[in-house]
């Protein structure tokens, strides 16, 4: 594998990982929210 393949991937991943992690944060609190509201 090429170094300079990693270094433009790695920015990307976390990058990724990091929008991933606060959408589903978000999500999990407007589900939690949606189930009270029924219950």
């Amino acid at each position: 594998m090429d170094w300079r393949l990693i270094i433009v991937l790695a920015p990307l991943i976390v990058a990724g990982s990091w929008a991933l992690y606060n959408v589903g944060t978000i999500a999990l609190r407007q589900a939690q929210q949606f189930i009270g509201k029924n219950s």
